[in-house]
């Protein structure tokens, strides 16, 4: 798969986590964050993670589709993937074990294809 190709699906399942998130918090984030993913503070919380992937995913798609910006957007994308890891394993203690496991390896294999992509992407 190309490089613009890929960085198309990687937004695109930004957009998709993104809506998740924001549409159905306590159910997008139980195995992460286990029974709190109840308390109305953390979906709270949730949607408003959610609705910044959401325009992350949305930005870079329509970029990639425009040829023209995406690489800002990808760099943004990267940045929040590195603070989802950073801050999940951070708070490790307090979540589930498949939680930080599925979470970290989400965050920081996505945070290095951003990372590829950002240095690949075609911007004509």
């Amino acid at each position: 798969m190309d490089p613009q190709s890929l960085a198309r699906v990687q937004a695109l399942g930004r957009v998709a986590i993104g809506t998740a998130l924001v549409l159905a918090p306590r159910r997008a984030v139980s195995g992460w964050v286990g029974r709190d993913a109840d308390r109305p503070s953390v979906q709270a919380l949730t949607a408003a993670l959610g609705i910044r992937d959401l325009a992350l995913g949305v930005g870079a798609a329509g970029a990639l589709w425009r040829g023209d910006g995406a690489r800002v957007w990808l760099r943004a994308g990267t940045a929040a993937d590195l603070v989802d890891f950073v801050a999940t394993v951070r708070a490790r203690d307090g979540l589930p074990r498949l939680g930080v496991c599925g979470v970290g390896l989400l965050a920081a294999s996505s945070a290095a294809l951003g990372a590829y992509l950002q240095a690949v992407v075609d911007e004509s």
